[in-house]
């Protein structure tokens, strides 16, 4: 099982014990796919300003 298939169960899983029923598998996988998105530009981003402020000093 891939790690973006155990997040997505794991998402699915919290959102359930909130009482969100209303999504499907393939949502799960979206949302997850778009988090691991997100993370890898937050990542370059950080990674970028670290560079950035190395330099200037």
């Amino acid at each position: 099982m891939s790690v973006k298939a155990v997040m997505a169960t794991i998402l699915h899983n919290q959102l359930t014990s909130r009482g969100v029923h209303s999504l499907t598998p393939s949502d799960y996988e979206e949302i997850v796919e778009e988090l691991v998105e997100q993370l890898k530009e937050l990542e370059l981003s950080l990674a970028a300003r670290e560079i950035t402020e190395k330099s200037e000093r």
